[in-house]
């Protein structure tokens, strides 16, 4: 009787390499066996590549996962941002129900974007309305740094980033209202960023990301909401943008991306793109920097 083939290295069994490349990255120990012999490799031109066969899905998830993991140890700040939506561009109802616009597979896609990343950011729309806990509980790998973006301090202190004690954060604001974040949620939660707030009420996002990287936090994901990313992009902060279409129409929602209007087409940003299915949705990688 002819043997089977064995079955070929999957998602799982790569998963952990991928961690390992962030640890790297972070100057941190590693647990695999990074030797001539090792499934993934190093090349100076080439970046982290898979050695052997490996099965599809594994492939095309490395294939997603690679610009983020080619990012070497103190390197420039480098944001990738992520919305979910619906085909007809919103991220939300009208009311703010945004459960869940997308798949599971792209929930967990989510989870394994916060694992690779020194920090996630939000904007305080998004925390207020989520009160989300941007954790990685679907996926192995350590919490991310959490960034609350909250220039006006108008959320309430007992959110679950504030309480939770589940990973550090950071609630980031001017400088000049430090102290007063500091009465609301602790000082050691507090990020004061000079000059983040400019005299025209608008925040410098290029300040905020000098001052995270002053922390070693330089690999960082906008994970929302809508208007947070949208600012990112039109700063000119944000390198790449996962965008993922689930198969619904909302109607009347609230928008997605948000940006400068454009008077022609040839106005337009055409950054450039692959597609990946993620089950029913499909998730659009935009490298901004192409």
């Amino acid at each position: 009787m002819k043997a089977l083939p064995s079955r070929l290295p999957g998602i799982d069994a790569l998963w952990p390499w991928c961690l390992d490349i962030a640890a790297r990255r972070r100057g941190q120990p590693v647990t695999q066996a990074w030797d001539a012999q090792a499934c993934v490799g190093w090349d100076a031109s080439q970046g982290f590549g898979l050695r052997g066969v490996w099965d599809e899905a594994a492939v095309e998830l490395f294939d997603l996962l690679k610009p983020l993991l080619d990012r070497p140890h103190g390197a420039e700040p480098w944001a990738i941002g992520q919305l979910g939506q619906s085909l007809d561009g919103c991220v939300a109802t009208h009311g703010g129900d945004s459960n869940f616009v997308n798949g599971p597979e792209v929930l967990l896609h989510l989870h394994r974007l916060r694992a690779l990343c020194d920090a996630v950011i939000v904007g305080a729309g998004t925390a207020a309305i989520d009160n989300p806990q941007l954790t990685t509980r679907r996926v192995a790998g350590r919490h991310p740094v959490r960034v609350v973006l909250d220039p006006a301090l108008r959320l309430p202190p007992g959110l679950r980033v504030f309480s939770d004690h589940q990973a550090p954060t950071l609630l980031a604001c001017d400088a000049s209202r430090a102290a007063q974040a500091a009465e609301r949620v602790g000082a050691a939660q507090v990020l004061g960023v000079p000059a983040l707030v400019g005299a025209d009420g608008l925040v410098d996002l290029h300040a905020l990301l000098a001052a995270l990287a002053r922390r070693g936090l330089a690999v960082l994901f906008v994970e929302g909401g809508g208007i947070t990313v949208s600012h990112f992009i039109a700063q000119g902060c944000l390198d790449r943008l996962h965008l993922s279409v689930a198969p619904v129409i909302i109607g009347g929602g609230r928008p997605g991306l948000q940006l400068p209007r454009s008077n022609a087409m040839r106005e337009c940003m055409r950054p450039s793109n692959r597609a990946f299915r993620m089950g029913e949705d499909v998730l659009w990688d935009l490298d901004l920097r192409a």
